[in-house]
């Protein structure tokens, strides 16, 4: 026969596993309740002429960068190369000089190339100093959106390698790119003339030039391009 002792003790079993049942499920609840937005930080960046005008300026120095890198390692093969034709006739004190000219030489291009492309390099300087300006006013924009709409949470589309399928409802990049004063679609229409620019540079302009059996009306199709930072 149970006792009032172990009555007691089930009844307050029970309540205890009744309070954390009804704990998980209003946290459940909650979740769902929560409001999600995405944005594509990409389609919003290009879309801004100062940013497209930055990274322009950054692709230039990193291109002159790689050209001084590529010059200095041009001298070192000239330096190997002539060093290889005149070892046998080097007495040793010229020959061990010559070695350790190439050795300066080689140091001088790794200590270039990692001011140039390391961490905390020239390249990393100029990328905070061009883009990073405009990149700040896109998030500080992305998040005065989502407090204003009450979002708990705002996921990148063009970062995220989870994000399957968005729909466009919950997408708030053209919202995102009002705010900050630039038109909608501003990238898209971009994309478009340049492929047209494109495809009209690589058309022949003598008929003769076109290859037999090409269809005239042939395009080439190009793929498509590509949680909120704070």
């Amino acid at each position: 026969m149970v006792n009032n002792k172990h009555i007691s003790v089930i009844l307050k079993a029970a309540l205890c596993v009744s309070v954390i049942f009804t704990f998980h499920f209003s946290l459940f609840t909650s979740a769902f309740a929560q409001k999600y937005a995405c944005v594509n930080t990409d389609y919003v960046l290009r879309s801004i002429p100062d940013y497209s005008s930055a990274q322009k300026r950054l692709d230039k120095y990193v291109a002159d960068w790689q050209k001084e890198l590529s010059d200095k390692a041009a001298e070192l093969d000239a330096m190997r190369a002539d060093f290889e034709q005149d070892n046998y006739l080097l007495p040793e004190n010229l020959k061990k000089r010559r070695q350790e000219e190439i050795k300066a030489k080689e140091q001088e291009i790794s200590a270039l190339q990692h001011q140039r492309f390391g961490a905390g390099g020239d390249l990393d300087k100029k990328r905070a100093e061009l883009l990073k300006p405009v990149q700040d006013r896109v998030y500080n924009t992305i998040e005065r959106v989502a407090q204003e709409k009450n979002y708990a949470f705002v996921f990148d589309k063009a970062a995220s390698a989870t994000l399957l399928f968005a729909n466009k409802k919950y997408d708030i990049s053209d919202e995102v790119l009002e705010l900050l004063g630039y038109k909608p679609n501003a990238a898209s229409e971009q994309q478009q003339k340049d492929d047209k620019g494109s495809e009209k540079a690589k058309k022949p302009s003598n008929p003769e030039m076109r290859k037999p059996g090409m269809d005239k009306d042939r395009r080439d199709v190009m793929p498509p391009m590509g949680a909120m930072k704070k």
